[in-house]
């Protein structure tokens, strides 16, 4: 008789200790989806999407000091390309200006209200000269607020008789407008922009 209360006893505390264990190992599994489940939402909080080069890209918002610049740059790049690349159409030419006008503020607006009084759009369309741009690098610091940059390109104006390859310097500020629009996808605006240097470096005659 004693030997069977103690077997009792014995497989009482096994199935005892047995619930013990599978109650902890519960405890552990539900603590680690609970875990995983808010360590996937944050996540989810902190992705952002940016647009560069025209295609979107998937970060995060720690990653944000470092996506900014490469944002920047894209941003100036685009702001160039629309300004510089012409070709001798009036339309086109307004179109492409306009879109770049709403990358920057007024600076860009007299720039651009300069080259047209002085004729310089009428002569791309009377002199059939198409105008590209390609911006070679851009120099930018992050350490200040509004962001510091200088923009180096190599413009080619294309006539029917000859090419002519000049260094285009520009420089200005960015801010940052804390809003996006179809317009203005990364949300910045180039400020106090002025081209410092736009010398002829080459000129190559179209064979006869």
């Amino acid at each position: 008789m004693f030997t069977e209360l103690r077997n009792i006893d014995t497989a009482f505390r096994q199935i005892k200790r047995f619930c013990y264990l599978l109650i902890a190992a519960n405890v552990l599994i539900v603590g680690f989806a609970l875990y995983k489940s808010y360590e996937f939402a944050d996540r989810a909080q902190n992705r952002v999407r940016i647009l560069y080069n025209g295609k979107v890209l998937e970060t995060f918002l720690s990653d944000r000091k470092h996506s900014k610049a490469v944002e920047l740059r894209d941003h100036i790049k685009t702001f160039h390309e629309d300004f510089f690349n012409l070709v001798p159409d009036e339309k086109q030419i307004q179109a492409s200006v306009t879109r770049a006008l709403y990358l920057a503020d007024e600076s860009a607006k007299r720039q651009y209200d300069n080259l047209r009084e002085k004729g310089y759009y009428a002569n791309l369309v009377a002199g059939n000269i198409s105008q590209h741009v390609n911006v070679d690098s851009i120099a930018l610091d992050m350490n200040q607020v509004p962001y510091a940059f200088t923009c180096y390109a190599t413009e080619k104006l294309v006539r029917a008789t000859s090419t002519v390859t000049r260094r285009l310097i520009t420089q200005g500020k960015v801010r940052e407008l804390n809003t996006e629009t179809d317009n203005n996808p990364h949300g910045f605006l180039i400020q106090d922009w002025e081209v410092t240097g736009n010398k002829d470096i080459d000129s190559l005659n179209a064979k006869p």
